[in-house]
């Protein structure tokens, strides 16, 4: 512990570094600040039916992502998943649009081309989202509009605020990638997850103490178990890596030589990441558009697959996050470009020929990595189901596995390399070693 208290205060001392983590935090208070302002013309006194509506099920998921917001009918109640659609489409787009494949190619210049078509397709996404949102609130709490006004006057203005919100969200994520420290865009996903923490963790040791045969206080701390072993297992997920030796040839320019050094190839466990989750989850949200949510008419099979508990609801998503574990990673890792490009650069695998048996090699290795990955990514998906079966508070339940607890593990790892970086540079030691300096003293910066 003191070792830890030692490298905060490394962190600290270095000027860079704490400009950053300050401008961190700074943007993250904009962004939940902004997440309790209510829509203009909106009293959140009555707002009760769409809070419940959100409370379990798959919009759950939409109110956990964007922190509360969704159900607190605010102006960030949209979030960034509208520009995070923007960038699955653009991606499948780079794969089978050669206009968009030239594009990607073309270095800096083509990246910048791709975010702007990026930033313009996720204001018609939005355009098409906030209208949607708008009618499910008045669904669920057509009384909360203030009197005097009519829904058709108050859809306008609405949708722009709404669209305008989520813009700035992702202004707000630019600027915390540029100026502070990790990934703006994921630091932002994160922030709206964890933001629930704190609540379920206290509705889940109320429940634990006030319903009978709960199983109190021992119960609990099972929990905290499984939950550590399954964060402690998606880590090793994240961070899992195949790597592949490359050899290459020795030049002699001059009295100089080049090359001749091994390097690896290192090719993930989990190369997709949390995509194939996010897909399989658009896909399950189809129902709630041809079935009406909770609806007393609806037949059992379409009920069923609007409970991300049932049998049903679980075997197609489990399906569907293999098959797009498979396709994401067929379409992100090309194995004829990476031995392509190891030929020009006179390298090469040990024992392997050059050309099509290194394509072929290669992709036998990752068919061999994401047949065991996909299946696992399969299983932390379904921890939140299985959690609510064993009766865990469904706020909590959600903390044990999909789409919310790999992005927590990927940007706290992305975010403490970061910080780790900046530290080593000035001759300290990260985070995860020791908080003295390399020299045996401590220097200000």
């Amino acid at each position: 512990m003191k070792k830890f208290i030692e490298t905060l205060k490394n962190c600290w001392r270095i000027e860079d570094l704490r400009q950053r983590l300050l401008i961190t935090l700074l943007f993250t208070a904009i962004y939940r600040f902004g997440s309790f302002v209510v829509l203009p013309g909106i009293n959140p006194g009555m707002l009760d039916k769409l809070q419940s509506q959100t409370s379990g099920g798959l919009m759950s998921l939409l109110d956990m992502f964007s922190g509360g917001a969704f159900s607190n009918a605010s102006i960030f109640a949209l979030g960034i998943m509208p520009y995070i659609s923007a960038s699955i489409v653009m991606q499948l787009l780079a794969v089978a649009v050669p206009y968009f494949q030239k594009m990607q190619r073309e270095g800096e210049s083509g990246r910048k081309k791709i975010t702007w078509y990026t930033r313009i397709l996720t204001v018609f996404i939005l355009l098409f989202q906030a209208p949607s949102y708008l009618l499910n609130l008045k669904a669920q709490a057509a009384a909360a509009l203030s009197s005097g006004i009519s829904w058709t006057m108050f859809m306008i203005p609405a949708t722009i605020i709404l669209a305008a919100g989520s813009m700035f969200i992702l202004w707000l994520g630019e600027r915390i990638t540029d100026k502070g420290v990790g990934n703006g865009i994921s630091m932002i996903i994160m922030i709206g997850i964890i933001a629930r923490l704190p609540q379920a963790f206290v509705q889940e040791l109320g429940s634990r103490f006030t319903a009978i045969s709960s199983g109190g206080l021992v119960m609990f701390i099972i929990e905290i178990l499984v939950l550590y072993a399954v964060i402690c297992a998606s880590i090793m997920l994240v961070q899992g890596t195949r790597k592949i030796p490359v050899q290459y040839a020795k030049r002699l320019v001059g009295n100089k030589q080049y090359g001749g050094a091994r390097q690896y190839i290192p090719l993930k466990l989990f190369a997709a990441n949390v995509m194939p989750i996010i897909f399989a989850q658009a896909l399950m949200f189809i129902p709630l558009a041809f079935v009406r949510y909770q609806s007393d008419g609806a037949s059992s099979w379409a009920t069923a697959l609007m409970d991300n508990r049932s049998l049903l609801y679980n075997v197609i998503y489990v399906t569907l996050i293999v098959a797009f574990t498979y396709f994401y990673t067929a379409i992100t890792l090309n194995p004829t470009q990476m031995a392509e490009d190891m030929k020009r650069n006179n390298g090469f695998i040990p024992g392997i020929k050059p050309g099509k048996d290194t394509a072929e090699y290669i992709e036998t290795i990752m068919s061999r990595l994401t047949f065991p990955g996909s299946f696992f990514i399969a299983f932390i998906a379904v921890m939140p189901a299985l959690a609510g079966l064993l009766n865990v508070q469904q706020a909590f339940s959600q903390f044990f596995g999909g789409t919310s607890l790999l992005i927590l593990v990927g940007v706290v790892i992305d975010t403490l390399q970061q910080i780790e970086s900046h530290m080593l540079m000035r001759h300290y030691d990260g985070l995860l070693n020791s908080g003295r300096t390399r020299n045996g003293a401590v220097s200000a910066y």
